[in-house]
């Protein structure tokens, strides 16, 4: 099973041996089992054809004690001979001979007085005498005028009578005698003969014992074991042979036919070896269908694993052979595409690492000593205080403000805070520029609290500065926010000189080589898809009626209690 679980090779081959096999199996046990109930049925119908034959044969037997008896108890010389002992022997025995004339190749027939003293008889030495107080004659007394048959206890010994029947002969005073029929062997055999073929019969007595068979070794074999088994309850059975049973009512004997099984267990044996053959030869036949199949199918599924290894080891050079238009060749067609998607990525990531270690170190070049800037601007207020210059100590107290706001913890700050900052820096500017330009902000105030990325703002109102109104008379910058769905859109306007048409578009074309000397909205662009997903970021525009650039940043409305 290991070894079945572990290969697909294997499994295919076994699945096309069970595909194989199983339909061959069932269909000749189907077709054996079919065939074998249908050949059984038949083989019944024959037995009860044969039985009804063989029952109406038994039906003579009844017949011929019934009507030699009728034919005897009409006759008055016959009965009142019996009687009184008068009339002629002869006459007597004669008419013995006419009443009984259809049946005497069948039977013997004997005339007993009232005391079962034989007195005459068809074959023509008279019966020894039978006792009236057991037997056929007593049985006989109990139902006058009524057949009663008495069947031997030892059917080998064939000089005795196999069946014996007695019925009361009668006048109006009482019994005169009796009519007594015996059947042997032979009567039997001329009674039965032609009426059954390729079949045995056995006749039992009341008490299923055997008085005679077609074959004389059924009554020492089988007749045993069917006595048993009729004791019993139960109907014969075996793989071998049919049974048929039938009573005959009027003897009480009970016929049994056994035919032979058309379809025997040696039959079946012989269907089952040969289909044992037809397996062995499916097997062979799979093996040798199954080992070409599967071996198209699991070369390419070989390949394809070993360069799953490979790729697991980070060799990305490596490519599957395209063969074909089937399903494996699209598989391969993925495959390969997939590899170089993921080269692709690996480089764009190495990319994106190298840019972040620049960043970092940049990052870290700025933030050389912040404090010590602090400290220092600090100072430069309180001298410029004391020696009353104020533009100095608002420019210097401006900057620290900022740069505290640089080097704090928060990575995200409430919406009203980035405007603080951003006032501070515009503070600068006029005082460097002094006042060559307007600021204007359009902020509602719902959206104050709205969480967003630290220092977002300040790049783009500087980039505004330094490339958009520079030598533009009544330059004005404007701050506008609003909510959009869930969407937080923050817009920078002026009415400067514009973006060139190669940056403008959305979204922003994310290109380093284009962010040149625009390096800040390109470093804000970045945070805001890095903290939110590529989805977001900035938006760069010209302005109403082409004068002036709008940068709108996109960032998801977020609270402080959210984070």
């Amino acid at each position: 099973m290991g070894i079945l679980k572990k290969s697909f090779r294997n499994r295919l081959f076994a699945a096309m041996l069970l595909c194989s096999l199983i339909p061959l199996l069932i269909c000749t046990v189907l077709m054996t089992r079919i065939t074998q109930l249908r050949l059984d049925s038949k083989t019944r119908e024959d037995g009860q054809e044969q039985t009804a034959a063989l029952l109406s044969s038994m039906d003579f037997i009844s017949q011929a004690l019934t009507d030699s008896a009728q034919r005897l108890q009409d006759t008055e010389t016959a009965i009142h001979g019996l009687g009184a002992g008068a009339g002629s022997r002869l006459q007597i025995n004669s008419l013995l001979f006419d009443a009984t004339d259809s049946y005497r190749n069948l039977a013997v027939f004997d005339l007993y007085d009232s005391t079962g003293a034989c007195r005459y008889s068809t074959r023509g030495t008279v019966s020894a005498s039978l006792s009236t107080d057991w037997g056929p004659l007593c049985g006989a007394a109990r139902e006058p005028g009524q057949p009663v048959y008495y069947a031997t206890e030892d059917p080998m010994d064939t000089g005795s009578p196999l069946l014996l029947g007695a019925v009361q002969l009668r006048a109006e005073d009482g019994c005169k005698g009796y009519l007594v029929m015996r059947l042997y062997l032979a009567g039997f055999h001329s009674l039965l003969d032609g009426k059954y073929s390729q079949s045995d019969i056995l006749i039992l007595n009341p008490f299923f014992r055997p008085i005679y068979s077609s074959q004389s070794y059924l009554t020492q074999t089988l007749a045993s074991e069917l006595r048993q088994q009729l004791l019993a309850g139960e109907i014969p059975e075996d793989g071998e042979y049919v049974y048929s049973i039938s009573c005959h009512e009027p003897t009480g004997l009970y016929l049994v036919l056994r035919q032979p099984r058309m379809f025997t267990a040696g039959t079946v044996r012989l269907l089952y070896t040969a289909s044992l053959i037809c397996m062995l030869v499916c097997i062979l036949i799979s093996v040798l269908v199954s080992l070409p199949i599967s071996r198209q199918i699991t070369s390419p599924l070989r390949r394809l694993m070993t360069a799953f290894d490979k790729l697991q080891q980070a060799d990305l050079e490596t490519q599957l052979p395209v063969e074909g238009t089937d399903e494996f060749a699209r598989l391969a067609v993925q495959f390969n595409q997939m590899v170089l998607a993921l080269k692709s990525n690996r480089e764009e990531l190495l990319s994106n690492q190298q840019e972040l270690n620049e960043a970092q170190i940049r990052m870290l070049q700025a933030q050389l000593n912040p404090h010590f800037l602090c400290n220092t601007l600090d100072t430069m207020k309180w001298i410029s205080k004391i020696n009353k210059v104020p533009q100095v100590a608002l420019m210097s107290t401006n900057l620290a403000d900022i740069l505290r706001f640089c080097i704090s913890a928060e990575e995200f700050v409430p919406l009203y805070r980035e405007l603080e900052i951003l006032e501070r820096y515009i503070e600068i500017q006029k005082l460097r520029l002094s006042d060559d330009f307007a600021f204007r902000q359009e902020i509602p105030e719902e959206l104050y609290d709205c969480l967003v990325s630290k220092m977002i703002l300040q790049p783009i109102v500087e980039n505004a500065i330094l490339h958009g109104l520079s030598g533009v008379a009544g330059s004005v910058i404007r701050v506008r926010a609003e909510e959009k769905g869930e969407i937080l859109y923050i817009t920078v306007t002026d009415n400067g000189q514009g973006f060139p048409p190669e940056m403008t578009g959305r979204p922003y074309r994310r290109d380093k080589d284009l962010a040149k000397g625009h390096l800040g909205l390109y470093n804000v662009d970045m945070i805001l898809r890095r903290n939110f997903g590529e989805e977001y970021g900035l938006f760069l525009e010209q302005g109403d009626g082409g004068v002036g650039a709008s940068v709108t940043a996109s960032l998801p409305i977020r609270y402080e209690e959210e984070t």
